[in-house]
């Protein structure tokens, strides 16, 4: 990614940056936080009108390193199969912001901050934050930044809530919008498992109430580990691991991991915990459960675009049943009765959720056409 030197006399624009909000930011819940950071990253040049800049925002667990080289893992960047040089998103074309939300765990304010009032790590008094409140922070990072209205806004999973939310919420800032394998409100079946996944870690006896000085690692392993089989499917987990043993001949009758599924998960869940933070999964979690786009409308999702100007484009994936394409379709009828410019495909993948993150040439050219014709 090369597009970032133009600005080196420019603290704003580059990888690894930080910014403190000017003033407190008020939350959904009517808490305010004061001295808010947030973490971000920018790729490419902002033209002289300020006309081309990108939006992406992450899902649950990502990250505002969305096309560079991770200081934790060594790792490429989580998106870089849809950001960077001859990519859809390509830092020639547009100047591209990507922060870590609010509540996170890479730089920007979370329960993992300090507390200016107190000196000490909020821990479990940090305040429940919603997507409503970690868009507001990126809005706010827009200004800090210069950008009066996006080119676009670009997200997946929980990244495209935010997309929805900001398009809903702040019409003026996004030309366009991608939502892609996301919804207008989290389910009843996705604030199961995330309980399942809360309770995994305030089970662990490291996790004392949040005020942990060791992390409940073995109880965020099993949160991530539920978690991630909703990011497959049962056809790609077949044709991936099927029955197989790891490393042995046959069962050890006992619980070691005798199948190759069990020991791919153990080492998802054991990588994970290396790289995030247990309390910023309990709260980035609530808010995802708490989001549900319709409710300032009296349940009318419709409501919360009327008279938008945004271009929808909305993706969903055939394998995919944590964000199902009902889902999907229930955005798209939606924008249709707000009188919205919408278009929508449903992708053939046996990838589940995560058919966004992994090589996807169709999704490429649905965002690539999309992001042109806006041009």
């Amino acid at each position: 990614m090369s597009g970032t030197e133009p600005f080196a006399h420019d603290s704003r624009f580059g990888l690894d940056r930080r910014v403190t909000l000017d003033g407190p930011l008020t939350l959904a819940s009517g808490q305010r936080l004061e001295r808010v950071e947030v973490a971000y990253e920018t790729y490419g040049t902002l033209n002289a009108d300020a006309s081309n800049a990108v939006l992406v925002c992450h899902a649950l667990t990502g990250d505002q390193h969305v096309a560079s080289i991770h200081p934790r893992t060594g790792k490429t960047g989580w998106w870089s199969r849809m950001v960077g040089a001859g990519k859809p998103v390509d830092p020639a074309r547009y100047f591209i912001v990507c922060a870590n939300v609010l509540g996170g765990c890479s730089g920007s304010t979370g329960p993992g901050s300090l507390d200016p009032a107190t000196g000490s790590a909020y821990a479990m008094s940090f305040p429940v934050i919603t997507i409503a409140d970690m868009v507001a922070a990126q809005v706010a990072l827009l200004d800090h930044l210069g950008v009066p209205q996006l080119a676009a806004a670009v997200g997946g999973s929980m990244g495209g809530m935010q997309v929805l939310e900001l398009a809903a919420r702040y019409p003026e800032r996004v030309r366009s919008a991608v939502v892609i394998a996301s919804a207008a409100r989290h389910s009843a079946q996705n604030i199961a498992f995330h309980e399942v996944g809360r309770q995994a870690i305030m089970a662990d006896p490291e996790w004392r109430r949040g005020a942990y000085t060791t992390s409940p690692a073995a109880g965020l392993a099993v949160a991530r580990m539920a978690a991630h089989i909703t990011y497959l499917s049962e056809a790609g987990l077949t044709e991936k691991f099927g029955r197989r043993l790891q490393d042995r001949d046959a069962l050890g009758f006992g619980f070691d991991a005798d199948f190759q599924v069990e020991s791919y998960l153990r080492h998802q869940g054991l990588s994970f915990v290396e790289r995030f933070d247990a309390n910023s999964y309990l709260y980035i979690t609530r808010a995802m459960d708490y989001f549900d786009l319709s409710v300032p409308h009296d349940g009318r999702l419709a409501e919360a675009f009327r008279g938008t100007r945004t271009r929808f484009a909305v993706v969903s994936f055939t394998s995919d049943w944590l964000y199902p394409t009902v889902e999907s379709r229930r955005i798209v009828s939606a924008l249709n009765a707000a009188g919205a410019e919408v278009s929508f495909v449903e992708l053939e993948s046996p990838h589940g959720h995560d058919s966004f993150l992994v090589e996807a040439p169709e999704l490429n050219r649905v965002v690539d056409g999309f992001l042109r014709a806006a041009a």
